[in-house]
């Protein structure tokens, strides 16, 4: 009930347009959405919020209209909606409460010792409305990256994505076709094949279990292959096929890296 009052609080304001602003929160908004945050958390609760505020969003449209003396009959809660927040309708409310959302819950995390650039990380993914699910996926990350490997992946992974960048906009192509191991000409080249394959064995079915920890571990075991990759290996070869592979597996770092969190957002 305390749950279901708060969301019923944050969308009727939103709806009527009267968000916080600067340090400015009148009708205490974000102590409205730090409180949906706990007792999302404290009690594990798993929903996807974006669908929840828009039902919640279509049942305000009538404060405003009542304060302009403008409702007229006939209208629906969409259309009341879509003219209450100009170009927005009750879908882009829910969106802009959970960003609202989002913005406290880098707060509360960051009381617990979790960087805001990790938590962006997470964010950046699918199911980001599922703030169970967010912080379980921003806690393993942020395990992860306190260990040597973890930290050290990051710059391996910034690195293969800088190069892979730069040469599709040299090129004017995506690499992303399938690196073949049979293109490979040294054993740390052969060794990545290898490693991303076990990675990519452990990662995507610890991710449909939404087992974060074990799929970040699998990702942080990529730091010794990509490291020994980049001392023995030049990406840009002058025989071209071999560099479209080899830039076509930094293309599966990229991917299977991805795939747990994004990891563009990382600092440092």
């Amino acid at each position: 009930v305390a749950l279901a009052d708060k969301i019923d609080t944050l969308t009727g304001f939103w709806a009527i347009d009267e968000k916080p602003t600067g340090s400015k929160d009148p009708f205490a908004l974000r102590r409205a959405a730090l409180g949906v945050i706990r007792l999302v958390l404290e009690n594990r609760v798993k929903t996807v919020l974006v669908p929840v505020l828009e039902r919640a969003a279509k049942k305000h449209p009538k404060p405003t209209y009542a304060k302009k003396n403008k409702w007229p009959d006939g209208v629906s809660i969409d259309e009341a909606v879509e003219k209450l927040v100009p170009g927005e309708g009750a879908w882009s409310v829910a969106k802009s409460v959970v960003e609202f959302l989002h913005d406290r819950l880098k707060v509360y995390l960051r009381d617990q010792g979790i960087r805001h650039d990790i938590i962006d990380a997470c964010i950046a993914m699918d199911g980001s409305d599922d703030l169970t699910l967010l912080v379980k996926r921003a806690t393993a990350l942020n395990d992860a990256l306190k260990t040597d490997d973890g930290e050290n992946l990051i710059q391996g992974f910034k690195r293969a994505n800088n190069i892979l960048t730069q040469a599709e906009e040299k090129d004017g192509v995506e690499y992303s076709y399938g690196a073949d191991i049979k293109f490979a000409e040294n054993d740390e080249e052969k060794a990545l094949f290898a490693a991303l394959d076990a990675a990519e064995a452990k990662i995507k079915p610890a991710m449909d279990t939404q087992d974060f920890a074990t799929a970040m571990g699998a990702m942080a075991d990529l730091r010794g292959p990509i490291d020994a990759f980049f001392e023995t290996v030049q990406v840009n070869a002058d025989n071209q096929m071999v560099r479209r592979n080899r830039l076509n597996l930094l293309h599966r770092i990229r991917e299977i890296c991805s795939s747990v969190a994004d990891l563009t957002q990382i600092e440092g």
